[in-house]
């Protein structure tokens, strides 16, 4: 099982992804492509995509040129039936890959927030044993509308787009269900100077919300990770 993945800015991870895919003994192809990591010329050499997060938009192909490709490969994983994650920023890359419109700004939240199951997730294969509502890590001020065709997973109150399938195994997935309690305290840290200027109060609040949160966060978070590792 060979998975490429690909890094969008610095200090993003794979969080629980990556404990459920090296579960799986899956070989990680990492292409750092904000630092110039050429992307592959096809989806042949892989058997899924992870696409991670970061703090560019999802129209930012002046400052990040490879993004149109980035683009195309998203659709040539689809037309392959290769299973494919996109995780934040990489769920707003699918969304404009398949015919969305991304909105920039105006949809903020940040910390351990409730999303919600439609109706139409209680079959799906990576979500449908979920709870109908869970605290997940949210770190985005932007959004999307669906694409055409695709089967809608999630909402929030302030997202009404949190999650989409495309296909068999197409995930764009708006939360950080792969930010575990570790990920988000080296967040903090890597973070600092952003978090102090945009979330001031995040360095009081954040342990008490860990506690309330982070448990059930943790555990729907690796649920998801390994539903989605199974459908490669």
């Amino acid at each position: 099982m060979r998975v490429l993945v690909v890094q969008n800015y610095d200090n993003t991870g794979l969080g629980q992804v990556g404990a459920a895919l090296a579960e799986a003994g899956a070989e990680l192809d990492l292409r750092v492509a904000h630092r110039g990591d050429p992307l592959p010329a096809d989806a042949s050499g892989h058997d899924a995509a992870v696409i991670l997060g970061g703090g560019q938009n999802a129209l930012a192909d002046d400052d990040y040129p490879y993004i149109p490709a980035l683009l195309d490969l998203i659709r040539e994983f689809d037309r392959g039936d290769r299973a494919m994650l996109g995780i934040c920023l990489g769920s707003q890359l699918m969304a404009r890959a398949f015919g969305g419109t991304n909105q920039i700004g105006g949809a903020s939240e940040f910390g351990w927030q409730k999303v919600g199951l439609t109706g139409g997730a209680r079959a799906d294969p990576v979500l449908g044993e979920l709870p109908a509502e869970f605290s997940i890590f949210q770190w985005h001020d932007d959004t999307f509308t669906l694409p055409p065709g695709v089967a809608h997973l999630a909402s929030s109150a302030v997202a009404a787009n949190q999650a989409f399938r495309v296909g068999r195994a197409g995930y764009a997935v708006q939360f950080h269900f792969e930010a575990d309690r570790r990920l988000v305290r080296e967040w903090n840290g890597l973070f600092a100077d952003y978090l102090a200027e945009r979330q001031p109060d995040w360095a009081v609040r954040h342990a008490a919300e860990e506690a309330r949160h982070g448990p059930q966060a943790d555990e729907v978070g690796l649920a998801i990770a390994r539903a989605w590792t199974r459908q490669i």
